[in-house]
C-alpha cells in the first residue's frame, strides 16, 4: 500500500475514531417532525464568539418563536471536510471544533423548528487558536533506542491525537506508515524496535480526530544494539534479608517463559509491611536496555488486575561484581540517585510505577482494552547511561491491592548488550 492510501486509512479510523467519542456525536433525535407549525423561525441574535485551540465556543439570544427546537452550526473545518453542530433550545450556546489552522473560519447559524424549517442564516466568524495537533508538532523529539527509535511528544492539552509513524518501504522506497498511536496522554514517550544496527529513515506526523494531517518531523536513526537476555542462565539467589515465597510460586517461574500461574509469590500472610526485595543472578553481565514485567491478572474465576499483589511501585537495583546482601533503602526518599550506588555497591537502576488502566475505571471494573493492556505485559525503559550488571534485585515497596504486605509476579524478560 503507497502512503497515500495509507493516510486515507489513517483518515478512516481517525473518523472511526471521532465516531466513539461522545462529545462529538452529533445528537438524535432532531430529526422527526414533532409540529405541524411550518412557520419560519426567527433568528438567533446577540451571537459572542470565544475562541480556544481548535475551535470555539458561540453564545447567542434564541428567537422569541415557540416552536424553536434546535440551533445548527454548518462549517467548514478544512479544504475538504465539512461539520455540523446542533444544541438544544434548553441552551443557548454551542461549541464549534475541529478546524485545521488557527485563521478566519465561516460558521453559520440556524434556528431550526420543530418541523425542521431552517430560519434564515446568520453568518459570524471565528479564529480559532492554533489547534492542538499542530501544537504538539514541535514538541516531537527522535532519538535513537535500543533496537530501534524512541518517539516523544509533549500533549500539554491532553487531546485526541494519533502519532503516526513512517518509514521508506524496503522495495519502493516510498514512505509507508508502519506505526500508529492514538492517545490523549500528556507525556507521550514510546519506542518503535526491531531493528538492526544500520542507519534508518523515520518520519512522525501528528493527525487528530477529525482528520487533519500536521507536516512531518524526519530523522535519521541508528538503532542501539540489544538482545534478549538469555533466561536460562538465569539463577535465583537467597540472601537472609531477602524475602520469602510461600504457594509454591518460587522464583524460577519469573523467567520461565510462561506469564500464566503459576509465578512468584512472596511470603503471606506476613506482619512485616512491604518493602521486601528478591535477588537473582543473569548469568551473564549487559547493559541492560529495557524489561517487561507481567503481572497476575484474571486467573480463574479471579480478577488480580490493578489489584491484590500486583506491585505498584518498586525499584531494580543491580551490580556486576559479586553480589551481596545488604539491607535495602526502606523508603523511597531515602534512595541514592538513578546510577547511584548503595554503601555495599547496589546500583539504583530506576524506580517505576505500575501504569493505569487505559480506561480510567477503578479496579474491579475493567474492559476489554485494559485487559489487553495488562496481558501484553508491562514495558520499562533503564537510562542510557548505566554500567554493565549482572546481579539484580526488585524491591516492591507498595502493591495496588493498597495491603502492602506482600507481592507477587508472573514473568520478566530483560533486553541489554551483553557484548
Amino acid at each position: 500500500m503507497n502512503l497515500l492510501y495509507k493516510r486515507a486509512y489513517t483518515l478512516l479510523m481517525a473518523a472511526t475514531w471521532l465516531a466513539a467519542q461522545p462529545a462529538c456525536k452529533k445528537t438524535d433525535g432532531y430529526n422527526d417532525i414533532v409540529s405541524d407549525d411550518t412557520s419560519k423561525p426567527g433568528v438567533v441574535t446577540n451571537v459572542r464568539v470565544t475562541n480556544f485551540n481548535g475551535g470555539a465556543y458561540i453564545t447567542y439570544n434564541l428567537p422569541s418563536s415557540k416552536n424553536i427546537l434546535y440551533v445548527q452550526a454548518e462549517y467548514k473545518i478544512n479544504d475538504h471536510a465539512s461539520r455540523q453542530t446542533k444544541s438544544s433550545f434548553y441552551s443557548d450556546s454551542l461549541t464549534v471544533s475541529g478546524f485545521a489552522k488557527s485563521q478566519d473560519y465561516t460558521v453559520t447559524l440556524y434556528a431550526v423548528s420543530r418541523a425542521q424549517v431552517k430560519s434564515d442564516p446568520v453568518q459570524i466568524t471565528v479564529h480559532p487558536d492554533t489547534p492542538p495537533y499542530l501544537l504538539v508538532l514541535p514538541t516531537i523529539v527522535l532519538s535513537n533506542d535500543f533496537g530501534g527509535v524512541n518517539i516523544r511528544v509533549t500533549n500539554k492539552s491532553k487531546a485526541n491525537l494519533g502519532i503516526i509513524t513512517i518509514q521508506p518501504d524496503a522495495v519502493t522506497k516510498k514512505m509507508e506508515i508502519i506505526n500508529q498511536n492514538y492517545t490523549n496522554q500528556d507525556s507521550i514517550n514510546y519506542s518503535i524496535r526491531g531493528y538492526d544496527t544500520t542507519t534508518y529513515r523515520f518520519g512522525v506526523y501528528i493527525t487528530d480526530q477529525w482528520g487533519n494531517i500536521s507536516d512531518t518531523v524526519y530523522a535519521n536513526i541508528k538503532p542501539i544494539y540489544e538482545v534478549m537476555m538469555t533466561k536460562s542462565l538465569f539463577k535465583a539467589m537467597k540472601f537472609p534479608s531477602d524475602v520469602g515465597t510461600d504457594f509454591g510460586w518460587e522464583m524460577p517461574y519469573l523467567w520461565d517463559n510462561n506469564t500464566g500461574s503459576p509465578g512468584f509469590h512472596s511470603t503471606f500472610p506476613s506482619s512485616v509491611p512491604l518493602p521486601k526485595w528478591l535477588t537473582f543472578d543473569m548469568g551473564q553481565s549487559a547493559k541492560l536496555s529495557r524489561y517487561n514485567a507481567w503481572f497476575r491478572g484474571i486467573d480463574g474465576s479471579n480478577n488480580f488486575l490493578w489489584a491484590s499483589g500486583a506491585p505498584q511501585t518498586w525499584v531494580i537495583w543491580g551490580r556486576n561484581t559479586d553480589a551481596v546482601d545488604e539491607t535495602l533503602p526502606g523508603d523511597t526518599l531515602a534512595l541514592p540517585a538513578v546510577g547511584q550506588a548503595t554503601p555495599n555497591g547496589w546500583i539504583n537502576m530506576g524506580m517505576y510505577h505500575l501504569p493505569a488502566q487505559p480506561s480510567g475505571l477503578i479496579a474491579p471494573q475493567y474492559t476489554n482494552a485494559d485487559l489487553a493492556y495488562w496481558n501484553a505485559g508491562f514495558p520499562f525503559n533503564f537510562d542510557l547511561n548505566l554500567p554493565k550488571v549482572r546481579y539484580l534485585r526488585f524491591e516492591c515497596f507498595t502493591n495496588a491491592g493498597g495491603s502492602n504486605e506482600f507481592f507477587n509476579m508472573m514473568e520478566l524478560s530483560f533486553w541489554g548488550d551483553p557484548r
